[in-house]
């Protein structure tokens, strides 16, 4: 049986912090997204290599990688005509450090 607490006084809250791990979960909230970031951390892709792997309209993936970029988890090489991305150094060990928040 869990043991509920009385007192909650000892918990310390930051706003910020609770913020930026929301957006990454927001960012992270559908499995193709899980699956571009999974693809993205094992290198740099083109754009319409991640549409072929992922076998969603072109117009989707891009939805889905504007979503990832807009939370800082992805970056955008343009490499005229098409664009390369890549997962943001670091973007994963944050997400990591602000799961560690919740402990």
């Amino acid at each position: 049986m869990t043991k509920c607490l009385n007192n909650l006084n000892h918990l310390q809250f930051d706003e910020k912090t609770e913020a930026e791990l929301a957006g990454f979960a927001k960012a992270v909230g559908h499995p193709a997204r899980v699956r571009l970031l999974k693809i993205l951390a094992s290198g740099g892709c083109l754009g319409t290599d991640l549409v072929k792997q992922l076998g969603l309209a072109q117009s989707t993936v891009s939805e889905h990688l504007r979503i990832l970029k807009q939370a800082g988890l992805v970056d955008a090489e343009i490499q005229h005509p098409r664009t390369c991305f890549s997962l943001r150094p670091g973007a994963l060990q944050r997400l990591n450090e602000l799961l560690g928040y919740l402990k």
